[in-house]
């Protein structure tokens, strides 16, 4: 199972913003009624959290109206070992490249 922030924006007029909220509410739903709203800071958007197989699975959470302008994303965290490795393999492309440079540089001369 993955973790995954589904993002849902709605039109800023607050009947618009209170009819998306309604709709949420209504629903039954325990993930989209438990959605958190960024509407009081001026950022029309809900976010919910969940934790299903797939994208399409979270998409599914939401009502009909909602799906297609949401925005889901998968979340991941990383361990010190996966970080260290992704930088090493980075500093070890950046040499071979700048040799790269400097050979074709060399010959170029």
């Amino acid at each position: 199972m993955g973790k995954f922030l589904i993002e849902v924006p709605h039109e800023e007029e607050v009947i618009a913003c209170a009819r998306v909220v309604e709709i949420f509410l209504k629903t039954g739903s325990h993930f989209v009624t438990n959605a958190d709203w960024g509407c009081r800071d001026g950022e029309h958007k809900a976010w919910i959290l969940v934790e299903v197989d797939n994208k399409e699975e979270a998409r599914r959470i939401l009502p009909p109206a909602f799906r297609s302008q949401a925005k889901i994303v998968s979340l991941n965290k990383f361990s010190m070992e996966e970080i260290d490795d992704i930088v090493s393999k980075h500093r070890r492309e950046a040499r071979t490249k700048e040799l790269e440079i400097t050979v074709l540089r060399r010959d170029a001369g």
